[in-house]
C-alpha cells in the first residue's frame, strides 16, 4: 500500500498511542514497522491473537512479558565473532530468563484454549544451561566471584593486600595521628594515601600523590604500603584481564543460539505488542472487527481515534454501493468524516482493533488513495484547484476496484458550474470503474446526482438551527441542505431581504423542503434506534436481575424440598417402627403365624409409600 496515505491521515500519531501500552524494545520496533497489510488471513490471524490474549486476561489480569532492551545488535555482533559487553550480555540474560518465565506461564495455563498464540508459545525454547552461566554476571553489571576459579583467587589475593595495607595505614594514623590534617585513609590516583599536615610532610617517608588546593595538606602514600599498592595494581590488571575472558567464554557460549535466541526475543516482542493492542482495545472500548470478502463496510459508532470526546456515527458501505457523496455547507465535520473512515480501515488493515462498537465490519482494500486538504505546491506554482486536480490525476490513473479513494472538496477552487460538472463526470468514472468512493461537496447539483444515480448515495452533516452549531452527527441518506437563510433570520437579517433572497433562489425550495423532512425523519430514527439500544440494555439488566432471583428461588426451593422429604421420610420411618412393634406384640399374644406377620406388615407399608415432592413431577 501507498505510504502517502499514512502521513495524509497522520496514522503515525495512531501508532503513537499503542506506545505507552508496550514494555519491550522489540514490541516498539514492530510498532514502528506497522504497516497496513492486504492479506486476510494475516490480518485474521493478528485478530485471533488479540481475541486469545483477551481470553488469557480473563484468567490471569497481571500478565506482561516485562522490560527488555532489542537484542538485535548484540546478536548481530554475535554472529560477527565480536564479544559482547556486560550490559549487552545483561540484556540477553533477561531475554534468556523471559523465555523461560513465558514457557513455564504456558505449561500451567489452563481453562483457554488458544490457536494463534499457540503457534508462538509452542516456538519459545529455553537455554537453561545459558541461563546458568549467565548467573555469573548480575544485574548490577558485576561478574560475581564465582564466575572462575582464577577470578576468585584473584579477588581474593586483593582482598587480602588491601586488609593489609588498611591495617598499615591504621597503624600510622594511631601512632602518627597528630600528623594528619585528618584522621581518615584517602585515595588518589587509586593508590590508598593520608592526609599529612605540610609541616609534616618530611616526617612520614613516602610518595607524594597530591596537595590540596589551599597547600595545608599533603596526600601521602607511605613506603610501608608503596609494594602491597603495586601488588594491587597488578592484581587489578589481571581481575580486568580474567573479566575479558570470561566475557568472550560467554560470548562463544551464546554464539551458536543467537538465530534461536534472536527468534525467542521477536515472539517474546510480538507477544507483548499483543498484549498492548488489547490493553487498548481495552481502554479505548474498540473491537475486533469482522472482515468481509465483498468489500462490504458496517461501521457502528465509529469515532475517530484522535479526537477528544469524538461523536459517534454509523457508516454502511453495502457491496453494491459505489460511492457515499457528502454535501452540505463547509461546516460540520466531513472532512473527519472521511478521515474516520480511513483510518477505520487502515487501522483495521494493520491489525489493530477500530474505535466502534461489536457488529462493525471492514473490508480489505489493496490501495487507500485520499485527496484531502489544501496540499497546493508553492515550488511549482500550482493553484489550489491546479494542485487537488493534478492529485486527482494520480489517482485516477492508480485506484482500481480493490480500491478506496477519499476525496475532499471534490472540484473546488474553480468556477462553481465547471466545478459541479467536472465533480460529477469524476464521480462517474469512478462508479463506472466500481472504485468505493466517499466524497465530500458543496455543489448542490451533486445532490440531484446522488438521488438519481443507481449505487450513489448522499450523506449529509446535521446542523442544529437552534444553536446554529453542528453536531457532527453523519445521516446517511440524506443530502446536505444550506442553512444560511435560517442563520441569517436567527442573527437578526431584516425577514423582508431573507424572504427576497428565498424568492431568489425558490427553486430549490421544495428540494430543501424535501431533505428538511428528510433530516427530520432521520433524527427521529436515529432516536428510537438509541432508544431501542437502550431498551435492549434495559432488557439485559433484567433478564440478568431476573435470573438471578430465579437461581436463588431455585436454591431455596430445592433445600426447603430436601428438608420436607426428610421429615415426611422420618414419619414413615416412625410409623413403620411403631407398625413392627405392634405386629411382634400380636405374633407373641396371638401365636400369628410367621407368613401372615410378613402379609401384615406388607399391607402397613402400602398405606405408607415413599414420597418424592420432586419439582420434576408433574
Amino acid at each position: 500500500m501507498n505510504t502517502k496515505i499514512l502521513d495524509q491521515l497522520e496514522f503515525n500519531k495512531v501508532k503513537d498511542q499503542f506506545t505507552e501500552y508496550l514494555q519491550t524494545e522489540q514490541a516498539q520496533a514492530e510498532l514502528r514497522n506497522l504497516v497496513p497489510m492486504t492479506n486476510p488471513e494475516r490480518i485474521q490471524n493478528q485478530f485471533t491473537e488479540i481475541q486469545e490474549m483477551a481470553e488469557i486476561f480473563v484468567e490471569h489480569h497481571s500478565f506482561a512479558i516485562g522490560s527488555l532492551r532489542d537484542i538485535s545488535e548484540p546478536l548481530r555482533r554475535l554472529e560477527l565473532d565480536a564479544d559482547l559487553n556486560i550490559h549487552e550480555l545483561i540484556a540477553i540474560k533477561r531475554v534468556l530468563q523471559a523465555s523461560a518465565d513465558l514457557g513455564r506461564f504456558y505449561a500451567d495455563l489452563e481453562n483457554v484454549e488458544l490457536i494463534a498464540l499457540k503457534r508462538l508459545f509452542d516456538k519459545i525454547e529455553a537455554f537453561p544451561s545459558l541461563q546458568g552461566s549467565l548467573q555469573s554476571i548480575n544485574d548490577g553489571g558485576f561478574i560475581e566471584h564465582f564466575a572462575s576459579p582464577e577470578l576468585q583467587n584473584i579477588r581474593r589475593q586483593l582482598k587480602s593486600c588491601d586488609d593489609a595495607i588498611r591495617q598499615t595505614l591504621q597503624d600510622i594514623l594511631k601512632k602518627s595521628g597528630h600528623m594528619l590534617a585528618e584522621s581518615l585513609i584517602a585515595s588518589r590516583n587509586g593508590r590508598s594515601v593520608l592526609p599529612v599536615k605540610n609541616t609534616y610532610r618530611n616526617r612520614i617517608a613516602g610518595v607524594v600523590h597530591d596537595i590540596s588546593s589551599s597547600g595545608n595538606t599533603v596526600y601521602i602514600e607511605p613506603r610501608a604500603v608503596i609494594q602491597l599498592n603495586e601488588e594491587i595494581t597488578q592484581l587489578r590488571a589481571d581481575e580486568r584481564h580474567e573479566m575479558a575472558r570470561i566475557l568472550h567464554e560467554l560470548s562463544d557460549q551464546l554464539r551458536p543460539q543467537a538465530t534461536a535466541i534472536a527468534n525467542n526475543a521477536w515472539i517474546l516482542g510480538h507477544m507483548d505488542f499483543i498484549r498492548g493492542k488489547y490493553l487498548y482495545l481495552h481502554d479505548k472500548k474498540a473491537v475486533i472487527p469482522k472482515i468481509s470478502d465483498n468489500q462490504t463496510l458496517q461501521l457502528l459508532n465509529v469515532r475517530h481515534p484522535l479526537l477528544v470526546n469524538p461523536v459517534a456515527n454509523d457508516l454502511h458501505f453495502d457491496e453494491d454501493l459505489t460511492a457515499i457523496v457528502i454535501t452540505g455547507p463547509n461546516t460540520g465535520g466531513k472532512t473527519v468524516m472521511l478521515k474516520t473512515l480511513g483510518l477505520a480501515q487502515l487501522m483495521a488493515q494493520s491489525g489493530l482493533p477500530i474505535l466502534a462498537d461489536k457488529g462493525s465490519r471492514v473490508a480489505i482494500f489493496q490501495e487507500i488513495f485520499a485527496d484531502i486538504g489544501d496540499e497546493q505546491s508553492i515550488e511549482q506554482s500550482l493553484s489550489t484547484f491546479s494542485s487537488h486536480m493534478t492529485h486527482i490525476v494520480e489517482i485516477l490513473n492508480a485506484a482500481n476496484s480493490n480500491s478506496l479513494v477519499l476525496v475532499d472538496e471534490l472540484g473546488a477552487g474553480t468556477d462553481p458550474q465547471e466545478g459541479a460538472s467536472l465533480a460529477m463526470a469524476i464521480l462517474e468514472h469512478l462508479r463506472l470503474s466500481q472504485i468505493k468512493t466517499m466524497a465530500t461537496t458543496h455543489y448542490p447539483e451533486l445532490k440531484a446526482y446522488g438521488i438519481e444515480t443507481q449505487h450513489v448515495e448522499n450523506a449529509s452533516m446535521e446542523f442544529d438551527t437552534a444553536t446554529l452549531s453542528p453536531t457532527y452527527r453523519f445521516m446517511q441518506g440524506v443530502p446536505g441542505r444550506s442553512n444560511a437563510f435560517e442563520i441569517a433570520r436567527r442573527l437578526g437579517l431584516n425577514e423582508i431581504i431573507v424572504k427576497e433572497a428565498e424568492n431568489l433562489t425558490d427553486t430549490d425550495s421544495d428540494v430543501n423542503r424535501i431533505i428538511e423532512q428528510l433530516e427530520a425523519q432521520t433524527v427521529e430514527t436515529q432516536k428510537r434506534l438509541e432508544h431501542i439500544k437502550d431498551v435492549e440494555q434495559e432488557n439485559l439488566k433484567f433478564n440478568r436481575a431476573v435470573k438471578k432471583l430465579y437461581n436463588e428461588f431455585s436454591h431455596e426451593y430445592d433445600k426447603e424440598l430436601e428438608k420436607a422429604q426428610k421429615e415426611i421420610q422420618d414419619m414413615v420411618d416412625t410409623a413403620l417402627a411403631e407398625s413392627d412393634s405392634i405386629l411382634k406384640n400380636l405374633h407373641d399374644k396371638s401365636q400369628l403365624k410367621p407368613h401372615e406377620v410378613i402379609d401384615a406388615k406388607g399391607k402397613l407399608k402400602k398405606l405408607a409409600p415413599q414420597v418424592d415432592l420432586s419439582k420434576n413431577k408433574v
